[in-house]
């Protein structure tokens, strides 16, 4: 690896050793999800789920992406070969965890889910 771009094993197994990244990478495990999502499918606070996306930004194991008001995050695999069977071994570790295996079902589109559409009819004025 090119110098300065070499992999962190430090930070990498720091930031899967913590039950909330673990949960953040689970529900991301099939795709992009909307930051909206994740303080109430996990029942906690957003400052607490910002704090732990931007340790595994750091970690360079997920990337955001703004879509109008909205931070989408989905996982990016290391790139040393080691490591990234690591984390695809844990990935799919976490499928056999209950509490994993609960959060997924939560992960249903209400967050940024276009509302129904809604029709708007004039009001009647009032006859004297």
């Amino acid at each position: 690896m090119a110098k300065g771009k070499s992999f962190d094993a430090a930070l990498f197994f720091a930031a899967l050793a913590d039950r909330t990244r673990l949960r953040l990478l689970n529900l991301m495990r099939d795709g992009e999800v909307c930051v909206c999502f994740f303080a109430e499918a996990l029942g906690t606070n957003n400052p607490k789920i910002s704090r732990h996306l931007a340790y595994l930004r750091r970690a360079k194991l997920v990337t955001g992406r703004r879509d109008g008001k909205w931070m989408h995050y989905s996982i990016n695999p290391p790139s040393d070969p080691d490591a990234a069977r690591v984390f695809a071994d844990t990935l799919e570790m976490l499928s056999n965890d209950a509490e994993m295996a609960e959060d997924r079902k939560k992960l249903v589109d209400v967050c940024c889910a276009p509302l129904r559409t809604v029709a708007i009819t004039p009001r009647l004025r009032a006859e004297a």
